[in-house]
């Protein structure tokens, strides 16, 4: 069954619970039926209005959620209320719990070697019964896409986990994931970086509070304060424009009807 969804901004996000998503990857994992997931938060859905080729990658995916807390408010505000946030970090936890059980078959993508073999050594102590079957630094260039592409697909994983920056990631998945025959391919973006304990995550107030993106840039703010500082404020004022043209069409519509 194809889950509902509703579009924020052009993006149909899907209107599931993590309980939920977290079922339809077990479906997926069973049946062998590829699952792209894509997720998006404030910033990426402003730069997929600037950035047509990233766009298309995000919408390439067979199922988007909804990464950050703003997304989840804007459709309530715009009356197409998304359940609940479902975090790309709480997500690919969420899948090491359910593979530890399954036995589930994982790759990891991305990062740097350092980070990456934190990660490696993390999940086989913390998820036993997961078994990485192969994982890869993320800097390599486009001409070694093939090969990793091929090293990944001759590892026959359920899960690959690419944790890569925005657009790279998905631009990878949107060009090799017909030819990885992976089950569930998940751009974890930089939740490497929080498994291995190089970046501190927002405590839970912070994130229930939608302020994750604040404590991101409290750690590193010389890198990051002017991006969230841009994107933030504009997907404020893109929320603002459409509630106000919500509203101007139920002023016409209530206009019209008097008329009659």
């Amino acid at each position: 069954m194809t889950p509902a969804t509703s579009e924020i901004f052009g993006v149909p996000v899907a209107a599931m619970t993590m309980e939920g998503a977290l079922g339809l990857i077990d479906q997926a994992v069973q049946s062998k039926r590829r699952l792209q997931i894509g997720v998006v938060n404030a910033a990426k859905i402003v730069n997929m209005r600037r950035n047509e080729e990233l766009r298309a990658d995000v919408l390439s995916s067979d199922i988007v959620f909804a990464d950050g807390m703003a997304v989840v408010w804007a459709s309530r505000l715009l009356g197409r209320r998304l359940p609940e946030r479902v975090a790309g970090i709480d997500l690919m936890m969420g899948m090491l719990e359910r593979g530890n059980a399954g036995g589930y078959r994982v790759y990891c993508l991305g990062a740097s070697q350092e980070i990456l073999s934190r990660v490696v050594d993390r999940i086989g102590q913390d998820y036993p019964g997961v078994k990485v079957v192969g994982s890869r630094h993320g800097y390599f260039t486009t001409a070694d896409e093939a090969e990793v592409a091929r090293n990944i697909a001759d590892s026959r994983p359920d899960i690959l986990f690419i944790a890569m920056t925005s657009p790279k990631k998905e631009r990878f998945l949107s060009k090799w994931s017909p030819q990885l025959n992976v089950p569930v391919c998940h751009g974890v973006g930089g939740s490497f970086d929080v498994v291995a304990g190089h970046v501190q995550r927002a405590p839970e107030r912070w994130q229930r509070l939608g302020l994750e993106w604040l404590y991101r840039v409290k750690q590193e703010p010389g890198r990051l304060w002017k991006r969230y500082l841009t994107t933030n404020s504009t997907f404020a004022m893109m929320v603002a424009s459409a509630l106000v043209k919500q509203q101007l069409a139920r002023i016409r519509s209530t206009a019209r009807v008097a008329r009659t």
